[in-house]
């Protein structure tokens, strides 16, 4: 079987064409040395070097041999490194689940945060809406969340990522924008409301029937996404309330309004994983997260109209 010090005494020969040169580089004598390559040449199944009393040199498969034995020495060197480094959690590999809503709001600084405080750690990002995040996180499938509330916190523990208040996206030129002051949410209950889905977005749908007034008489499309919901806000199907970082998409012919209390910072983002994870890898983005604290995502974008 091929081993390291049989690699190891054939790159030195290799280099140094001279056994008496290698032998001393290796802080051998030549006898121990010249028994390595030999069973060396034993194992690979050709000769690697052609000696005489005069010179030593490569055959042809010794010059491609010895490409492939300084890579597989580079390999044997950095890979107790390597596990020293995945155990201390400053490599290996996190994959995260994210939403469509924090792709837009939270995700890109997140990973900004990462490239510069875990450079070596690889991402694997999975986008899916909360409840399959949490399974994914049940089954070992992914290492963290970024999930809405509710949080189940007898499996999860969680790190507020950003808390943002409700806005209402108006199309450009609607008489509402006129309006100096926050809205109050009752008024409206008589304009004609893009809504959220009662169960493909149902954390939204929550908290708009918790915080406004709503009629299902004054509600023209319920959908999903909040991409969607402000698509048809500048189409002019109606009004929608939506997070702030909505306004980051940059969709044209919409207008952010703020709206009056209850409606600031309700909307809550978390960052979720396992009690029982055993990622090195996270325990080390956890740690950099707690220094940052709570609520530590910036508002990058601006409101308004």
């Amino acid at each position: 079987m091929l081993t390291l010090d049989q690699v190891r005494s054939f790159v030195a020969v290799a280099e140094e064409l001279h056994f008496g040169r290698a032998a001393e580089r290796l802080n051998m004598t030549q006898p121990p040395l010249s028994r390595q390559i030999q069973k060396l040449e034993r194992t690979v199944g050709v000769q690697l070097l052609e000696r005489d009393n005069r010179k030593v040199s490569l055959t042809t498969a010794g010059r491609a041999f010895l490409e492939d034995a300084r890579k597989l020495l580079v390999s044997a060197e950095q890979a107790p490194l390597m596990a020293r480094r995945i155990a201390r959690g400053q490599a290996g590999v996190l994959r995260i689940g994210f939403t469509a809503a924090s792709g837009f709001s939270v995700l890109g600084q997140l990973l900004s945060l990462l490239a510069e405080e875990l450079p070596d750690v690889e991402i694997d990002l999975r986008e899916e809406v909360t409840r399959g995040q949490i399974a994914a996180l049940q089954s070992g499938e992914l290492d963290m969340g970024l999930a809405r509330p509710p949080i189940q916190r007898d499996l999860f523990d969680s790190h507020l990522l950003r808390s943002e208040s409700l806005l209402l996206a108006v199309p450009h030129g609607h008489p509402l924008t006129q309006r100096q002051d926050p809205i109050p949410p009752s008024e409206l209950k008589d304009v004609p409301l893009i809504m959220y889905s009662p169960t493909k977005a149902r954390y939204f749908y929550d908290l708009l029937v918790r915080l406004i007034p709503i009629h299902h008489t004054n509600i023209v499309h319920q959908v999903s996404q909040i991409l969607t919901m402000i698509s048809l806000v500048a189409a002019g199907r109606g009004l929608a309330v939506v997070p702030e970082s909505a306004a980051s998409l940059g969709i044209s012919g919409v207008s952010y309004l703020p709206l009056e209390k209850p409606a600031q910072d309700v909307v809550e983002l978390h960052a979720i994983w396992r009690r029982e994870h055993r990622n090195p890898a996270l325990t080390q983005l956890l740690s950099v997260l707690e220094e940052r604290g709570p609520n530590w995502v910036s508002d990058s974008h601006a409101t308004g109209t």
